[in-house]
């Protein structure tokens, strides 16, 4: 499996609010044997990983999937240890005393910091026996697959690679993402955006680029989880283009009676529907056309009953073509049953494409220069537009900077 399959799914006519566009996805049938329902958690979670690493970020619910097909309601999720984070600072008490004091009457503000263990966890019961029940964290599974990308770093102890790098690798790596409510125009729409019969998904787009595809099994499920959307995360890209973008024109059809032929209800009826499908081909091979051709790396991260659950990473290919991270469960044929994705910005891509250069080349610098095409110096520069920079030994990085110059 190297594409994203969504057989079984068809496009229905997209609404329009402002620069947001909302295009369905329907199911003639559901996937049988599989059902999708949420926990709320609601506030900041720290993740811990098999590798010991942890990942930290702001995490309002987790997915349960349910491959018995029950679909039944969420229980309250395990009791996870809570911790705090400070949330703010203030300096100075009610009292007149000079000490820092963070919030009213010496109580601390704070942000509950929800412990989770693993990204994807299968359920037990009482007795300690599994589950037919898997609980995993929408989007954030693929965004730490993102962050791990070639996390240990440098694999070989090059004089260019500072002590930090060799011991601790990209440690920590951060990356900024917006919450759906704090893109322009999304709550609006969403609030707004009417849901088809048999609808199990939909393609969002901000100023007519696409910026993220959800999927669920059932219609019950995603009437569940459609409110969601606006707690997801959102690149940079996308929030600038709800930023700074126009509204974006709504989809019309017209039908004109050439030449008699529309004379009954039944041939007004066959004519709208000959406009629906040119809108989907049209649709799916020009709007979508990225998502949906490009050839992406897949990683499983559990199997559940007849289904699996991956994520995924593009190529990192520079050009200007769109890329996504994601996840998704798909049944023993391939065919998608869940999909969650999120559009990487040109910077998130380059700085994919340079770690993968830098580890094809066993992190040495010069074969890196000559595997790109480019210079030694142009390599080091790149380093630092990526925020890496301070991976760098800076004292041999100058003197080989030096001897290039002078040779």
């Amino acid at each position: 499996m190297t594409r994203i399959d969504l057989t079984g799914l068809d496009v229905r006519p997209a609404q329009v609010w402002g620069g947001v566009r909302l295009v369905p996805l329907v199911r003639s049938e559901p996937v049988p044997g599989l059902r999708l329902h949420r926990e709320v958690y609601g506030g900041l979670g720290a993740v811990d990983l098999p590798d010991r690493t942890t990942y930290t970020s702001y995490v309002p619910h987790g997915f349960v999937a349910d491959w018995t097909g029950a679909g039944t309601g969420a229980e309250p999720a395990p009791g996870a240890g809570r911790e705090s984070a400070a949330y703010g600072t203030r300096l100075g008490g009610g009292g007149g005393g000079e000490r820092g004091d963070a919030g009213h009457d010496g109580a601390a503000d704070c942000l509950p910091v929800r412990r989770i263990h693993r990204m994807a966890k299968r359920r037990r019961d009482k007795e300690g026996r599994a589950e037919s029940r898997l609980r995993f964290l929408p989007l954030h599974l693929a965004l730490e697959g993102y962050l791990a990308l070639h996390f240990g770093g440098p694999s070989i102890v090059w004089d260019e690679w500072s002590r930090e790098a060799v011991r601790h690798g990209l440690s920590p790596r951060a990356e900024a993402a917006y919450a759906g409510w704090s893109v322009p125009g999304l709550t609006e729409a969403l609030r707004i955006f009417e849901v088809h019969p048999g609808q199990c998904g939909l393609l969002l787009y901000v100023a007519d680029a696409l910026a993220a595809a959800f999927v669920v099994p059932h219609p019950d499920d995603y009437r569940l989880l459609h409110p969601t959307l606006v707690e997801d995360l959102y690149g940079e890209l996308v929030h600038q283009y709800a930023y700074y973008g126009g509204p974006v024109p709504e989809f019309t059809a017209r039908i004109r009676d050439g030449a008699g032929g529309i004379r009954t209800l039944a041939d007004l009826r066959a004519a709208a529907r000959e406009q629906e499908r040119a809108w989907a081909v049209a649709h799916d091979g020009i709007m979508a056309r990225d998502l949906l051709e490009t050839s992406y790396a897949f990683e499983r991260v559990h199997r559940a009953g007849p289904f699996d659950l991956h994520r995924f990473l593009p190529p990192f290919e520079r050009g200007g073509r769109e890329q996504h991270i994601g996840e998704l469960i798909t049944d023993r044929k391939g065919r998608t049953a869940y999909l969650k994705t999120f559009r990487l910005s040109e910077n998130q891509i380059r700085k994919g494409h340079l770690l993968r250069r830098l580890a094809d080349c066993d992190w040495h610098l010069g074969r890196t220069a000559e595997a790109l095409g480019t210079s030694y110096a142009e390599v080091v520069r790149r380093i630092g537009s990526a925020g890496l920079d301070t991976l760098l030994n800076a004292h041999v990085v100058a003197q080989r900077l030096r001897e290039d110059r002078e040779s």
